[in-house]
């Protein structure tokens, strides 16, 4: 059975940081593209960060404008486990965020974890 379990999500002031966690099982997680998406109250849901799967130079990354250089998303093929280090926090970052499994025609989905950026 696949799953993606969240955690790490929770309340802090701007310019804080969090580390958010998804833990993955049922399926080979090194040969997955995993990805952070995110989705603010009545928007839609926006891409955040990717990381594919190791390659002969290692894993590869990649980030939207707006959290780059203040997020960095990582992975340990180990423990089946993606990361995301959210650093210099903004209001605007307040969302769920949920972790993504894809390779070709799979794709999974955690329940998500809501991240509250606000003094």
């Amino acid at each position: 059975q696949v799953q993606l379990v969240e955690s790490g999500g929770g309340l802090v002031q701007p310019g804080g940081s969090l580390r958010l966690s998804c833990a993955a099982s049922g399926f080979t997680f090194n040969r997955y593209v995993m990805t952070w998406y995110r989705q603010a109250l009545g928007k839609e849901r926006e891409w955040i960060a990717s990381s594919t799967s190791i390659t002969s130079t290692g894993s590869s990354t990649d980030y939207a404008n707006s959290v780059k250089g203040r997020f960095t998303i990582s992975r340990d093929n180990a423990k089946n486990t993606v990361y995301l280090q959210m650093n210099s926090l903004k209001p605007e970052d307040t969302a769920v965020y949920y972790c993504n499994a894809r390779r070709n025609e799979y794709a999974y989905w955690g329940q998500g974890t809501q991240v509250t950026v606000s003094s």
